[in-house]
């Protein structure tokens, strides 16, 4: 679509009662990021009080109809779902505003390729719309979605705030709360364009009705929905004062929080019990599980069991595959007739909302067992028939972008479409982490049932671990890498790079949830790569040069935590490249960084980055303590920043046992982070 286009949404898709909006960015650098928003507006173009301002601190909003689903790895960056169930808006929503804002100071010219994407709820692509223009801005409507007769309506806007987050609110009607604290001044300048504004429609080629004038301040109004607030007093005339010092920054204006949830402390309480061999009784036992049958069994149960009780964590999981904000009923061992053989799932999912149904089977696999192709075949074939939304499979395994776990053949000549999902279990450990720990949910009884799913799942004989083996061509790979057979073009070594990357991605859900913090991976692709191609690419750099590297991205670092694995020596590295801001003389830089790292580890390596093509001098932190000057370039060089890197040994299985390589990537993640990058929240001065 182009700016100022609209499209109606039954005219793409029979399957638009829920739809799922993206909006997606990517950075050259890999750290560049945003927030998104949504604001639901009722006929006067205003929210009807702060709870239809959808943000990350109130992630859901409209009863549940709108919810914020976090950000999804691509591979030219990452995307921020947003999950519409337009059948449950509350009928007083005459509009809804996709937004997304920058903070810092930063402005979305340091953005790449920003863009829309709208699907149906069986997750076929409908909308595509790339903005453009918004170089200077720091908020930025990317669409609205309407109602026009009855049916909702897409327009793509593309326009853009200088005032940021807080401007944009405000003008919708949002009340915002003065004294919360951010990091840079309020951008008060003025905005480049502003919200398209509905008027009577007038249909025309190509558009609903005529071009909508620029933005005008619109009067801000609080929490109370019955009106607004009275104007300010216009500013009287009167003779100039005389000038005042240069006033004090005052510090931006952000959207209040969320109303306080419930998170249970980290630490436990001390404990009534004699002796530490005394076992705490608990809800989801996992001492009889004796048989792969049994796990699959306990395991959907449980999952699905929280997921009817617990509506924040259900919504969690649910939302994000079409399912509307309703009323949730979980089923396990269910019978459903196909040919001469009933079929038996391991679970169905319903959810009621507004009169309507919308409903899935599950098929769960623990302990490392693959998902079987005719299994789900047959699922999506009894969905098709029977009027099923979606199949959704949840096993160990981590689903990556155009390569699907199971390969199913659907009939696109059948008029009701099925989606297929995959969860894995480490998504739902981390889903689980973020609510009890991070966010909270509605009341402590359900903070202790998500707290008892968790200690189910991480527990060592409930076969839920996630991804814990990089397959059958690891160990081949490593001897061809030794001996130097590997070839390139060798499907070994793809398979390889594939599991590297679920790897990756289970790192980042790790990390995240345990730290309540957006943890992604970096891919720097070309916008619109093929992922296959991309990663054939890494499979012959890993023949050539035997290392398999990767970086994620963790919110509120400094820079991007790097990991390579040298498969020829056998060793890891961890590192992250931190600017050097300025002013400041050399050798106040160097003495800084070592007394911010006094808690690092001593073999922690620091290389000195200068400006240009050579190196700078490096050495670790047990030898620059004493002598920080040792860091600076003896040619007077300039320095741009510094490398900090661990080493650690690297497991040699292809498992996540004591010895094996999955378990040593983790532990060297956690260390570097925990030891170094946690004592770099800013930019080293």
């Amino acid at each position: 679509m182009v700016k100022g286009a609209n499209v109606g949404l039954t005219t793409l898709s029979e399957d638009v009662g829920s739809v799922m909006v993206s909006l997606g960015w990517s950075s050259t650098t890999g750290e560049g990021d945003a927030d998104v928003s949504v604001l639901l507006l009722d006929g006067d173009g205003k929210v009807r009080s702060d709870v239809d301002f959808c943000f990350y601190n109130n992630p859901v909003a409209g009863n549940g109809s709108v919810q914020l689903l976090g950000k999804t790895p691509t591979a030219d960056g990452s995307e921020d779902r947003i999950s519409f169930d337009l059948d449950a808006v509350p009928q007083e929503i005459e509009k809804v505003v996709v937004a997304a804002s920058r903070y810092a100071g930063s402005r979305f010219g340091d953005l790449d390729d920003l863009r829309l994407t709208l699907a149906d709820s069986a997750g076929d692509g409908l909308v595509r719309f790339a903005v453009e223009g918004a170089d200077d801005v720091s908020a930025v409507i990317f669409g609205e979605l309407y109602r026009r007769s009855g049916e909702w309506k897409f327009r793509a806007v593309g326009q853009g705030y200088a005032s940021g987050l807080a401007g944009l609110a405000t003008d919708y009607g949002v009340d915002i709360d003065d004294d919360a604290e951010q990091e840079g001044p309020e951008q008060d300048g003025p905005e480049q364009e502003g919200p398209q504004q509905e008027g009577p429609e007038q249909e025309g080629p190509g558009q609903d009705g005529p071009e909508p004038p620029a933005r005008v301040p619109a009067q801000t109004r609080g929490s109370d929905p019955a009106g607004p607030a009275a104007p300010a007093a216009p500013r009287a005339a009167a003779e100039p004062e005389p000038a005042d010092p240069a006033p004090v920054p005052k510090p931006a204006r952000r959207p209040r929080t969320a109303k306080k949830k419930v998170t249970l402390p980290r630490t436990a309480k001390k404990s009534l019990a004699d002796n530490d061999t005394w076992r705490t009784a608990r809800l989801f036992p996992v001492s009889a599980l004796k048989s792969d049958r049994e796990r699959e069994t306990r395991a959907t149960s449980v999952v699905l069991s929280v997921m009817a009780q617990v509506p924040e964590f259900g919504r969690r999981l649910t939302a994000g595959f079409g399912a509307p904000a309703g009323r949730m009923e979980t089923f396990t061992e269910v019978t459903l007739p196909h040919g001469e053989s009933p079929r038996r799932p391991d679970g169905v999912v319903r959810v009621e909302r507004a009169g309507k149904l919308w409903t899935a089977l599950v098929e769960t696999k623990t302990n490392g067992n693959a998902l079987k192709p005719d299994q789900v075949q047959a699922y999506m074939d009894i969905a098709a028939r029977r009027g099923y939304e979606a199949v959704i499979t949840l096993s160990n395994d981590v689903a990556l972008e155009g390569s699907p776990l199971v390969d199913v053949r659907i009939d696109r000549r059948r008029k009701h479409k099925v989606a297929l999902w995959h969860l894995s279990w480490a998504e739902v450990v981390h889903q689980a982490q973020m609510l009890i720990r991070h966010e909270g949910v509605g009341n402590a009884a359900h903070a202790w049932l998500l707290q008892e799913l968790l200690q189910y799942l991480q527990h060592e004989n409930s076969g839920c671990h996630g991804f814990q083996n990089m397959g059958a061509a690891w160990v081949p790979v490593r001897r061809g890498i030794d001996d130097e057979t590997l070839c390139r073009g060798d499907a070994r070594a793809l398979e390889v790079i594939e599991n590297w990357e679920r790897l990756v991605r289970q790192v980042c859900l790790r990390l995240g949830g345990e730290l309540g913090q957006k943890v992604l991976p970096v891919q720097r692709a070309r916008r619109g790569s093929d992922p296959g191609v991309r990663r054939a690419e890494l499979a012959d750099h890993l023949c050539e040069q035997g290392r398999l590297s990767a970086e994620i991205r963790i919110e509120g670092t400094p820079g991007v935590l790097a990991i390579t694995a040298d498969l020829r020596t056998g060793k890891l590295r961890t590192s992250i490249e931190v600017p050097a801001a300025e002013p400041g003389y050399p050798l106040s830089r160097a003495k800084r960084l070592v007394r911010r790292l006094s808690e690092a580890p001593a073999d922690l390596h620091i290389e000195t980055l200068v400006g240009g093509e050579g190196a700078g001098p490096r050495g670790t932190l047990e030898r620059l303590r004493p002598e920080p000057a040792d860091i600076l370039p003896k040619d007077g060089a300039q320095i741009t920043g510094f490398r900090l890197s661990l080493f650690k040994g690297m497991g040699n299985g292809r498992g996540s046992a004591e010895t094996g390589f999955i378990r040593s990537v983790d532990e060297a993640v956690d260390r570097f982070h925990a030891q170094v990058v946690a004592h770099l929240e800013a930019p080293v001065p």
